[in-house]
């Protein structure tokens, strides 16, 4: 009997990305890490690229990368964030695939999902078109292969995107078993229906009325997928594989056993639930219970024997069809109890009105200048891979009616974005959760706030946001204070909006506090400095001067003016505006210069305000990363200070509160907290020292334990990860430098120790490498009597136990 089993995994995070930054902001709520995508890379997608498999007594004997023995597929825009931010883990991806065809017969384990996460079924065909080709063209161009298979996103499902799939050779893809209306062998004439205990253990062919085509699907196994996903069942690694090879029919013929769940279930949901993963693929595969496979090769291996009807406008998260993007149909997260989510339907279609509204006026204005707008729409996603100007040249060379000049070529190009945004506004998280005012939704509001912008811009409709905002204040938020979406636009969109003058307070601002080269990058965009005037008196600090603000996403571009003061503190103002003519700014220069070479600083202010009126600014229109960085800058000087006289009162004080502690008397919580703030200071600061003196940190550690101060276990650990990370880079570089093993073996050493757990992955995984690809070696020429490789030989084996790292050759 052929037995296969086939783990799928849905990788996918809502777009974070501030719409006109095309970058993520701080969020706090992940701190320690700088957001959300960072917290859940660290706890789930860099995970299954080395995953432990563990012996009995804890010690790590294997590390498996994941993603090369299932099935699995991430989101174009998720990716889009790694491959920027975490190109390691982002290649390690791409890597896997690859690694996955040797196992699978060729067949690569990725595959394309329908770009930006929309509900296929309450699109246009003109969106689920684009939405297509763009989740193929870009799995195209970073796994560099043809997808054959495509991820309905919330496998929300209907008959014209299958057969759009199906037109662009996509073959197949998985489905929730309850969206089976009825099946049949192939050749057969009857049918019989599906009840949601259709077969999953086999693929069906979906045959596509409209156009003839044909599309496989496999339904996935819905009672082990939600025992993965809600029931704990990645606790254990061997009952993981005991029920996967529980799901196999008694038939003899051939059966897969297939299972689908959120990719983020295996770490971030459950932690460490990548290493049970890695557990039930490696016992299922060392003992020879099943073959692993992928879709795309049992695909291959045994193509269809019954063709299958489906329930069109469903969707596996709904238990009524596609409504939870829609309306209030009563499926929610559970987060908000007895919350209404009857905000789903205005939004819906105050954002339909917003895109047929301007889906008019884009066709009408881009055949000025490209043959044609929506097959440009289509192409456009080789831009968005590659801003490059070669890039930008091939497209307007295929696309424009003519050469365009360059103020046209921006013109074309914020309307290819309008276009974009207003897709993006449908992601599917918007609707998903229980309130209007969440995050996911907020996002994707600001995606149509990008519209709107850009709208008013391009066709100078200045009367779209009111009436777009009539619409949105149908839906009505669960918490009073947020009243509607017209309020909410207006208190968490609106401030999140851009365009160059904002981009320059930003550039201007922070050219107080850094030195900016004369070409700088500002997120999407790009500064030139032209001028420069700078001064410093003490604590006070002017900059006047003109630069030169490019859209790298448009081309748009204007020169600005500027000027900028701060008398040594929090409080800073700032103008800008657009340039005019020499003269004026000189004259601008001249004066201002001059009231603060007087020390005139309340004639600085003045003229501040005659040049630039009320476009005046302060900290408070820094984007949120640097503003949290120029705070910190300015905080600086009054937390040393505060920091100086913690730091006296301790070490005053310490001697009395050994004595109050050798007896047992509570200490006073002055006492206490300076004792904390200086303990954990001064470890924090040992340990990020180039080379970290272990005895001093074992006697801070001592002091803290002796006087009863809780260590900050969550910023020490992070700190000491960073540091492990660091030294195993160099190692990894030089593996034959003896003093990094060392020092590596006495840090791994001393966290043993301490009270607190501290993540020793990056270091074990390049312990893991070496170990295969160097360690033989210096084995071999130690068996030899070489001593400088002896000693390496065993420094390599402390380190080892200290990792918990079995060698077996």
């Amino acid at each position: 009997m052929e037995r296969y089993i086939c783990v799928h995994g849905h990788f996918y995070q809502p777009p974070r990305e501030n719409p006109w930054l095309e970058d993520v902001e701080l969020q706090d709520s992940a701190y320690p890490y700088h957001d959300w995508n960072e917290r859940i890379t660290a706890e789930c997608y860099e995970p299954n690229t080395a995953s432990r498999i563990l012996s009995e007594g804890g010690w790590i004997k294997k590390i498996l990368n994941n993603y090369s023995k299932i099935s699995f597929n991430f989101g174009p825009t998720l990716l889009s964030w790694m491959e920027k931010k975490v190109p390691e883990v982002y290649q390690a991806i791409i890597e896997s695939d690859k690694e996955s065809k040797q196992n699978f017969s060729g067949h690569g384990s990725a595959f394309a999902q329908c770009y930006n996460h929309m509900i296929m079924p309450l699109a246009n065909r003109t969106d689920k078109y684009t939405q297509v080709v763009w989740g193929i063209k870009d799995f195209e161009k970073r796994f560099g292969r043809k997808p054959e298979g495509m991820w309905l996103p919330e496998t929300a499902v209907d008959l014209e995107t299958l057969d759009i799939m199906a037109e662009h050779g996509i073959s197949f893809t998985v489905l929730a078993p309850y969206q089976a209306s009825r099946f049949r062998r192939i050749g057969e004439e009857y049918w019989h229906e599906a009840g949601g205990r259709i077969d999953t253990t086999t693929p069906y062919l979906i045959n596509l009325p409209e156009s003839g085509r044909k599309i496989a699907v496999f339904f996935y196994n819905a009672d082990i997928s939600r025992a993965v996903a809600f029931e704990r069942l990645l606790v254990n690694g061997e009952r993981f594989a005991g029920r996967l090879l529980g799901g196999f029919a008694q038939r003899s013929e051939p059966q897969v056993v297939n299972i689908a769940t959120d990719g983020e279930t295996y770490g971030h949901h459950h932690r460490h639930g990548d290493m049970a993963l890695a557990y039930a693929l490696d016992y299922i595969e060392s003992n020879r219970l099943a073959r692993l496979t992928n879709y795309a090769q049992y695909l291959e291996l045994h193509p269809p024997q019954f063709e299958v009807e489906i329930f069109e406008n469903t969707a596996w998260s709904c238990a009524h069809g596609v409504e939870r993007w829609r309306s209030n149909c009563g499926c929610n997260s559970g987060t908000m109890p007895g919350a209404s989510q009857a905000w789903r339907t205005p939004l819906r279609n105050a954002l339909d009105w917003l895109r047929d509204t301007v889906a008019s006026k884009y066709d009408e204005k881009c055949r000025q200048y490209l043959k044609d707008p929506w097959a440009a729409r289509n192409d456009y996603i080789s831009v968005i891979l590659d801003r490059s100007a070669e890039s930008l040249w091939h497209f307007f060379e295929k696309h424009s009616t003519r050469i365009l000049s360059p103020e046209e070529r921006s013109c074309v190009l914020k309307l290819l974005e309008l276009q974009r945004h207003a897709m993006l506004m449908y992601t599917s998280c918007g609707w998903f959760f229980d309130e209007l005012s969440g995050i996911e939704t907020v996002q994707i509001i600001k995606y149509a706030a990008r519209v709107i912008q850009l709208a008013q811009d391009l066709f100078n409709d200045q009367n779209i946001e009111s009436r777009f905002l009539v619409k949105l204040e149908q839906a009505k938020s669960n918490i009073p204070e947020h009243r509607d979406g017209a309020r909410i636009y207006e208190k968490f969109v609106r401030p999140a909006m851009v365009d160059l003058i904002k981009v320059g307070v930003h550039y201007a601002i922070c050219s107080l506090f850094d030195a900016y080269d004369d070409k700088s990058h500002i997120f999407c965009y790009e500064v030139h400095r032209k001028d420069c005037q700078s001064r410093l008196t003490g604590a006070s600090r002017l900059t006047v001067g003109k630069a030169g603000v490019t859209s790298i996403i448009t081309r748009e571009s204007a020169d600005l003016v500027y000027g900028v003061f701060n008398l040594g503190n929090h409080h800073v103002n700032a103008g800008v505006r657009f340039y005019q003519d020499e003269e004026c700014y000189n004259k601008m220069v001249q004066e201002i210069t001059g009231a603060f070479d007087r020390a005139d600083y309340a004639g600085v202010i003045r003229l501040l305000d005659h040049y630039f009126g009320e476009a005046t600014y302060s900290l408070r229109q820094l984007f949120r990363d640097k503003q949290r960085k120029v705070l910190d800058q300015i905080l600086d000087t009054t937390l040393s200070g505060i920091a100086a006289e913690y730091r006296n009162i301790y070490e005053r004080h310490a001697p009395l509160m050994r004595f109050l502690n050798d007896l047992n008397i509570p200490q006073p919580k002055v006492l206490h907290t300076a004792a904390e703030f200086v303990l954990n200071s001064n470890l924090r600061q040992a340990f990020l020292e180039e080379t970290p003196d272990l005895e001093k940190i074992t006697a801070l550690l001592e002091e803290a334990r002796t006087l009863g101060i809780p260590l900050d276990s969550r910023v020490l650990g992070y700190v000491i990860e960073q540091i492990l990370a660091r030294t195993g880079e160099q190692l990894k570089a030089k593996p034959d430098d003896l003093s990094l093993i060392r020092q590596l073996d006495a840090v791994v050493g001393l966290v043993r120790t301490l009270p607190f757990e501290v993540d020793l992955w990056k270091v074990q995984n390049i312990y893991y490498r070496l170990f295969q690809t160097v360690y033989r070696g210096y084995l071999e020429k130690a068996a030899k009597g070489d001593e400088s490789a002896r000693a390496w030989v065993d420094q390599f084996n402390s380190l080892g136990d200290k990792l918990k790292m079995r060698r077996e050759l």
